[in-house]
């Protein structure tokens, strides 16, 4: 019995199609298996995930720069001493885009003896660090070098707030109220003592070392 003679052309054929689909199948095994690498080192933390974070936000980011620390006092050696709360002069404004928040703090604030000068709306019209628009995240404080201890005496109300130093003149010391806003602590629970020296924050540098950040004017409210 006679051996079919294969067609030449459909043989060649039928090869181009297995090479084909070996390359697909190749292709697609490295794929899933880049994959499954890349999905593996972020579950573990080596590499941060590429849509961890919103494609835009209205918040703004805080200052790179330390919050300063607490100058040196020549009759108080211990450290420097928080103030009477009546010597510390405070604007309030709200930075959140939510409404009340810089009259709740007034009020509190107002009650425990601080001199509240004012409040108002936080315009990013009036403050090149604030983007048109957006907002602050958390609460802030921002001081200039003759409001150091003002600002540590003011940030010890409460629980977490970040401090920013700028380059305006004299003592006042602005309260920036943020989206994620925090009351203050009760009054029984602020860490401060008349005869206590303050406590510098964590990470603080000398006062003479921070980069200010340009003074705000911000918008008063009628």
């Amino acid at each position: 019995m006679s051996t079919p003679v294969q067609d030449p052309a459909r043989v060649a054929r039928r090869r181009r199609e297995h090479e084909r689909q070996a390359v697909v199948f190749g292709v697609l095994v490295a794929f899933l298996l880049v994959a499954a690498l890349g999905a593996l080192a972020v579950y573990t933390g080596a590499i941060s995930a590429p849509f961890a974070r919103p494609f835009t936000s209205n918040e703004q980011e805080t200052t790179s720069e330390p919050p300063p620390c607490l100058p040196a006092v020549e009759d108080q050696p211990d450290g420097a001493l928080p103030l009477s709360y009546d010597q510390v002069q405070v604007r309030i404004f709200n930075a959140s885009g939510m409404s009340g928040l810089a009259g709740a703090n007034q009020k509190v604030l107002a009650q425990r003896g601080f001199e509240v000068l004012g409040t108002g709306n936080y315009d990013s019209t009036y403050d090149a660090e604030l983007a048109a628009g957006s907002t602050l995240a958390t609460n802030e404080l921002r001081f200039g070098r003759d409001g150091v201890v003002a600002a540590y005496t003011l940030a010890a109300q409460f629980p977490a707030i970040e401090m920013v130093l700028d380059d305006r003149e004299g003592a006042t010391v602005d309260l920036l109220v943020g989206e994620a806003y925090e009351r203050p602590l009760d009054e029984a629970d602020v860490p401060l003592a008349a005869d206590q020296p303050l406590i510098n924050v964590e990470g603080c540098a000398p006062v003479d070392e921070v980069e200010p950040v340009p003074a705000p004017t911000p918008a008063e409210e009628e």
